[in-house]
């Protein structure tokens, strides 16, 4: 199977690679002439030929145009920054998992110092976001915006959308019969707390939005299992 790399744009029928992807393909992967990979400019997928390997530049012939595959359901992901070992892997999983936005958030029972720490380390995240991307085929790599607080956050998505709030609460809705009900939704935005759970005030915020409380059952999950449970289940429910 052909690697799949993503690039600025096509500009007619070519379309370069720079920077440190290059020298990854060019140095690592050892491309050369004629070699042929999948590229994307984030809505379209082609098939290219190198042209010429420079240092730290590819350029390649643009081809066949591939078949693009989109997710089925929009999905935006509200996830409190937790340590970064384990916050790094949920977003590689969520990428998997066809997210189209991720939104950190600065909540209020999250470490302060991983909150001070997270400015720094965004460039990190686009690039396991881009990694992911290619390795399971996206057609676009997912959109990650600043760190933020969680009432702004829940506050910026479409009414339209299923807005679900993962919560240990005793209360909460089984997840399944909030996707039930939401089976015609085309969009959902899910928020995941962390481990310290929500406030009242972060759930009075996210009610007044519009999310709706959902469990994962009895068993108290980490964040990053959170992740991916809560999405394939998404995924199973509401997408194709």
């Amino acid at each position: 199977m052909r690697r799949r790399f993503f690039v600025e744009q096509f500009t007619g029928d070519t379309a370069a690679i720079d920077g440190d992807t290059a020298h990854h393909l060019g140095r690592v992967l050892r491309a050369q002439q004629g070699q042929l990979y999948e590229l994307s400019d984030g809505q379209r997928v082609r098939l290219g030929r190198i042209e010429q390997v420079s240092r730290d530049r590819i350029d390649f012939a643009l081809l066949d145009e591939i078949p693009a595959h989109p997710p089925a359901i929009d999905v935006a992901l509200l996830l409190s920054v937790v340590k970064f070992d384990a916050f790094e892997w949920a977003l590689e999983k969520a990428t998997e998992l066809g997210v189209s936005t991720i939104v950190p958030l600065a909540s209020a029972r999250s470490e302060k110092a991983l909150l001070v720490a997270a400015g720094k380390r965004a460039e990190r995240w686009k690039k396991i976001l881009a990694e992911a991307s290619q390795q399971s085929r996206r057609v676009r790599v997912p959109l990650l915006q600043a760190v933020s607080p969680p009432a702004r956050a829940f506050g910026a998505h479409a009414a339209g959308a299923a807005k679900i709030m993962l919560s240990e609460r005793p209360d909460a809705s089984a997840l399944q019969r909030i996707l039930n009900a939401e089976s015609r939704s085309s969009q959902a935005v899910l928020a995941i707390g962390p481990e310290g759970g929500w406030t009242d005030a972060e759930f009075a915020d996210a009610q007044a939005s519009g999310f709706r409380e959902a469990s994962l059952g009895k068993l108290i999950l980490r964040t990053e299992t959170a992740v991916v449970a809560a999405l394939a289940s998404i995924n199973y429910a509401l997408g194709e």
